[in-house]
């Protein structure tokens, strides 16, 4: 071997140790952003299970009648207020539920998120729900195969058929694929962005927080997702318009359109949103790309009023809700007994009176 061929030599296995190199950082990455969702999520339900928890606890513990709901309705107004929609009546209520499902905070599995347990506490027998619960683990079920296997009465087939693995084998024949929505999280947590105690910026503010965090911000988002524009100038008929914030997801395959909303959102915001996705659907959209997706992050919304303008007609547009900060357990216990006091006072002097 000539002195030339053996450079040559050199530089192909440099170059296919830095290639290995390169895809052992990049496993790690991806690893770790992994965990990083995982631990967020885990979180959200942590905070859920111990709302629930403690509405639970102070119910059974009156013997007052109606106090559970008394307490849930005003705390679930003041949490509203303060978080938005995430803690309607309804949906502590389902906290409750889940906290009587679960009353040991170690046995609820992390690697099931709070929508995958929103499904399950659907169930009332333990032994089925112990059943989904597996599945979903072992089968890696999305939140809507979950459903539709609860809905197709898997757990009940399973237990009647003398051939339980040809059971489990074809629930998987028409399992349904991730659909664009569930690139999507409730709520988004930007607690990095550093406005905890700025409860007065724009959103101008919101937007150059988030881009001055982007590598944070991108793990927030989930998986796949790459920047590729801000402000990003398109003419529609006469007019210019600047969507907040452009990126393209390569999981899946498209264009993701993103509007920042500070204060609650609005009818109006969502049909602007439609009218992005179709403009990147008619000028942006390549052959092997989905369809654009259009995410709405709002402060708060009215969930009526984003079903009514959503309807059948408007397609891949979302909305989701964002915290700048999480709500500590100090802040809930605070909350929750400040409401239980007020409702002694209320309930004592209400019998007083009679």
């Amino acid at each position: 071997m000539n002195k030339k061929n053996e450079i040559i030599v050199k530089n192909e296995n440099e170059l296919t140790n830095l290639e290995n190199i390169y895809q052992d950082i990049r496993n790690k990455i991806i690893i770790a952003r992994e965990k990083m969702y995982k631990h967020i999520d885990t979180t959200m339900t942590e905070v859920y299970w111990y709302v629930g928890k403690i509405t639970y606890e102070l119910s059974e513990n009156s013997t007052k009648a109606n106090y559970g709901k008394k307490i849930i309705d005003v705390l679930s107004s003041k949490l509203t207020n303060e978080f938005g929609s995430g803690f309607s009546s309804v949906s502590i209520r389902r906290m409750r539920r889940f906290y009587e499902f679960y009353p040991i905070w170690s046995t609820v599995s992390t690697e099931l998120s709070w929508a995958h347990f929103q499904e399950l506490i659907r169930i009332d027998r333990k032994e089925e729900r112990d059943f989904y619960e597996q599945e979903t683990i072992k089968s890696n079920w999305g939140c809507r195969e979950l459903r539709r296997q609860i809905n197709t009465k898997l757990y009940d087939r399973y237990l009647i058929s003398p051939d339980k693995n040809k059971i489990i084998t074809e629930s998987q024949k028409n399992k349904i694929e991730k659909q664009p929505e569930e690139l999507l999280k409730t709520p988004y947590i930007f607690e990095f962005a550093g406005l905890k105690e700025n409860k007065n910026y724009l959103e101008t503010d919101l937007e150059k927080a988030l881009l001055s965090h982007l590598t944070e911000f991108l793990l927030e988002l989930g998986r796949g997702f790459s920047f590729v524009a801000s402000e990003q100038r398109i003419k529609i008929g006469t007019e210019y318009y600047y969507p907040d914030l452009i990126f393209y997801n390569r999981l899946a395959k498209c264009f993701v359109i993103i509007d920042l909303k500070i204060g609650k959102l609005m009818h109006q915001d969502i049909g602007q949103m439609q009218m992005y996705v179709n403009y990147y659907k008619k000028t942006q959209m390549i052959e092997g790309e989905n369809e654009p997706i259009g995410i709405l992050l709002c402060a708060d919304k009215d969930d009526a009023v984003v079903e009514m303008t959503l309807g059948d007609d408007v397609k891949n547009v979302y909305a989701s809700k964002y915290l700048t900060y999480l709500p500590s357990k100090e802040e809930l216990i605070k909350i929750i007994k400040d409401e239980k006091e007020l409702y002694e006072l209320a309930n004592e002097e209400g019998g007083n009176n009679e």
